[in-house]
């Protein structure tokens, strides 16, 4: 029995993990584009700083999954208490914004406490993100933060955004939006509270603990690009720049508005290419900045909703010990979304910097440019899973289609899921037992 898996990212790598224990299988095929494997849990290095694409943590949770990612870390790893703030008007407020309202102007807490109490949208069933958010929160809370905040992060209306990506979010109790608005700090999401990250290395160091312990059944192919798949009968072709690969199963992780078009059948069958072109994501650029002084404390990560700065966090990559830290200044990687052909695609690298640096100085985190050591941008295509109100519609189309022709997608962007590391583990164990059962 043979496998291939098209993608080697954490989805690709934690299947073939699980894979690789049956004695059934003989070969099993990680097919990855780039030099390297990992996707978006490689990390990449400036002047000895160490950043991933995102400010990636271990938390969860699911014990056996957080159990199987610390374990594979081992020793390179380290506990630490999350300290994540909301940047409004230069003042640190805790996240989530609805638990520490005190540290708001006056006006805004009166706005965001009135909203609240007195809410016209709380017996309305909620449709979309907007709506969602004025139902559970209130307009003052959605106005002052979490509307501009999501319009910034996923550059698209939340009128249209599904209410699946948000529906978890738990119903503030009315004592608790009170009790914060009047200087008691509440904890929140605790699960969230604590977590771990490696020692050195980035969250990289997690794609090189798994590909460590596949077994020689197991091969990485990388600059393997996939350009053709056919279904061949009952197995699979799969055409690549590092040459063929033939299998009994086939699970794609690649995203899968681009692998609708390489699979050759699909190719043919214009709803599924309609449905596949009507997707939609961002891409993220991610910019270094080390500075001479440190204005963020002992925070780690800061939202920030203002529209007049273009990053919509920044994560201060010293907050994780050492091995990110050079004696003397402070490194903060900044995030900038955009879409292709708007405004932020179509600027280069050094006016995304610039803008990052002017974003600095807005928020207070430096003077002038004096205090710039050095920068490092980096693009990525594929970033967030956007849940505009057709993405159901579309998946459930491609995911049927897939289904009926016999191939298994994983991975965030190969079921177009916005999911975690956690999740995507958890996804790769199910699939793993359903193939096993399937063989």
């Amino acid at each position: 029995m043979k496998i291939t898996i098209l993608g080697g990212g954490l989805s690709a790598l934690s299947l073939a993990y699980f894979l690789q224990n049956n004695d059934r299988i003989d070969e099993i095929n990680v097919l990855e584009k780039d030099d390297i494997a990992g996707g978006l849990c490689r990390s990449y290095e400036k002047n000895g700083i160490v950043y991933d694409v995102g400010p990636h943590i271990i938390f969860s949770k699911n014990s056996n999954v957080l159990g199987i990612m610390n374990n594979l870390l081992g020793e390179n790893n380290e506990k630490h208490r999350r300290s994540n703030r909301i940047l409004h008007k230069k003042r640190f407020v805790q996240y989530p914004f609805e638990n520490d309202l005190s540290k708001l102007p006056q006006e805004d807490i009166d706005y965001c406490v009135n909203a609240f109490i007195h809410n016209p949208f709380e017996n309305y069933e909620a449709t979309n993100m907007l709506q969602f958010f004025l139902k559970t929160f209130g307009e003052g809370i959605t106005n002052t933060y979490l509307r501009p905040y999501n319009e910034k992060i996923w550059k698209f209306d939340p009128a249209f955004i599904d209410v699946r990506v948000v529906e978890r979010i738990p119903q503030p109790p009315k004592d608790d939006i009170l009790r914060s608005a009047e200087g008691e700090t509440i904890d929140g999401y605790l699960h969230q509270l604590y977590f771990t990250y490696p020692k050195h290395g980035g969250m990289e160091s997690l794609i090189k603990a798994f590909i460590a312990r596949l077994k020689n059944k197991v091969k990485v192919h990388t600059n393997a690009r996939v350009f053709e798949v056919e279904k061949i009968s009952t197995h699979y072709k799969v055409n690549t720049f590092a040459g063929v690969f033939e299998s009994n199963k086939l699970i794609s992780t690649i995203p899968v508005n681009e692998f609708c078009h390489i699979y050759k059948d699909a190719k043919k069958t214009q709803d599924i290419l309609e449905a596949a072109d009507n997707l939609l994501y961002n891409s993220i650029a991610i910019c270094v900045v080390n500075v001479k002084k440190d204005y963020a404390g002992d925070n780690y990560a800061f939202m920030v909703a203002d529209k007049n700065v273009k990053f919509h966090r920044i994560s201060k990559l010293d907050f994780m010990g050492k091995g990110y830290h050079i004696d003397g200044t402070t490194t903060y990687m900044a995030e900038i979304t955009y879409r292709k052909n708007d405004l932020n695609d179509k600027a280069s690298d050094a006016e995304l910097t610039e803008r990052t640096i002017e974003g600095l100085q807005t928020i207070g985190f430096i003077d002038s440019y004096e205090d710039v050591n050095f920068t490092d941008l980096k693009r990525f295509e594929y970033a967030y899973v956007i849940y505009d109100l057709k993405h159901h519609q579309n998946m459930k189309l491609i995911k049927t289609y897939f289904k009926k022709q016999g191939v298994y997608l994983n991975g965030r962007f190969g079921t177009f899921e916005y999911l975690n590391m956690d999740a995507i583990i958890q996804q790769s164990k199910d699939l793993s037992d359903k193939i096993q059962v399937d063989l």
